[in-house]
């Protein structure tokens, strides 16, 4: 069975002018799928029965995904849930929402999308890193993500604003279809979210950058650093090359003459790590002068014995990195007490269900 969600609106097209049906059904049939939440084919009213019947025919569904375990923050500003694709595999997406900064304004609102079952990277302070790889995530099943939120953001009269390519999985190294989850998501005649409201993260797939370099994207890069020499890097992630860290940089810099967009280099402070005033200082000099930006990540807890530092040591790395003019911000923590952190939430289910 092909997803109606898998076609982008020159495939619908096509297919809709193979059945020998008027060019204007391919526009029905988009707009109903990303503003109306179709369940089924038969939801697809526009239509008339008979090409209904033939979509079901020639192999065409509707839905990859269902929920199946939801939890939110006790604020309320963060929601996970775990969905169920065809084959039964559990992933994870996330809701995070912040205030407007406009009186009476909507919410921030992003959705957190997984790209993989697992991830093959194994950084060391991550469940996901720690379950192992399973399979690659279609297209259609990380938009599905994306139209789960949207249609729960409806219902608050509210709208999906960003999207991150940060859940579980190395988005590059699922790199064709992340591609089209992204062109479906910005399509003015798909979901038509704003391509600079998109932002893909990576730990560092070097061919990966440099072909996204060339897709005339506007999107977003955000690369997983988590230290500013190899020896510590190949620790923390062991699928990192022997000169991973100058290479990260140096991708980061052609990624950011080619699209004209600053890279973001996200770097995860553990307690006794890499969160000393030594490594911070390293990091600057690292980085100064090539206009990059540092997001600061206090670790969430994992299976593992990784801890996060005290906020003393956070705010202590920022103030280095800030007086030696690098641009950084220490992530707003959201979501921990409901395992928020990727990978976390389908581990805790996976463990109860054994």
């Amino acid at each position: 069975m092909t997803d109606l969600y898998r076609l982008l609106p020159e495939e619908m097209e096509k297919l809709v002018l193979e059945m020998k049906q008027p060019r204007y059904r391919a526009d029905q049939i988009m707009h109903a799928l990303y503003h109306e939440s179709p369940k089924d084919i038969s939801d697809l009213r526009q239509l008339p029965a008979s090409m209904r019947a033939e979509l079901v025919a020639l192999g065409y569904a509707i839905g990859s995904a269902n929920e199946v375990h939801r939890v939110v923050s006790e604020n309320g500003d963060t929601t996970k849930i775990l969905l169920s694709l065809t084959d039964g595999t559990l992933i994870e997406a996330v809701l995070i929402q912040y205030p407007s900064e406009k009186p009476n304004g909507h919410p921030r609102s992003t959705i957190c999308v997984s790209t993989q079952v697992g991830c093959a990277m194994k950084c060391v302070f991550c469940a996901t890193g720690q379950m192992g790889f399973e399979r690659n995530i279609r297209a259609e099943e990380i938009v599905a993500q994306v139209m789960h939120f949207a249609q729960l953001l409806k219902k608050r009269e509210q709208h999906v604003t960003n999207i991150v390519f940060m859940g579980m999985g190395e988005p590059l190294a699922n790199y064709d279809e992340t591609i089209r989850a992204v062109r479906l998501l910005i399509h003015p005649r798909a979901f038509s979210i704003g391509q600079r409201s998109i932002t893909i993260s990576t730990i560092g797939i070097i061919a990966g950058i440099d072909r996204l370099a060339e897709e005339d994207l506007q999107i977003g890069l955000a690369i997983s650093l988590h230290a500013p020499n190899d020896t510590l890097r190949k620790w923390l992630v062991p699928t990192a090359g022997p000169h991973s860290v100058g290479d990260i940089v140096s991708a980061g810099k052609r990624y950011f003459k080619k699209t004209g967009r600053r890279v973001t280099f996200e770097y995860a402070l553990i307690d006794g790590i890499n969160d000393s005033p030594e490594t911070a200082e390293e990091l600057a000099w690292l980085l100064r002068g090539n206009g990059s930006h540092v997001n600061l990540i206090p670790v969430n807890p994992t299976a593992g014995d990784f801890e996060r530092p005290s906020r003393h040591s956070v705010l202590e790395f920022e103030d280095i990195l800030y007086d030696s003019g690098i641009n950084c911000t220490v992530r707003i923590e959201k979501g921990s007490e409901i395992s928020a952190a990727c990978g976390q939430l389908r581990t805790d289910v996976l463990g109860k269900r054994k």
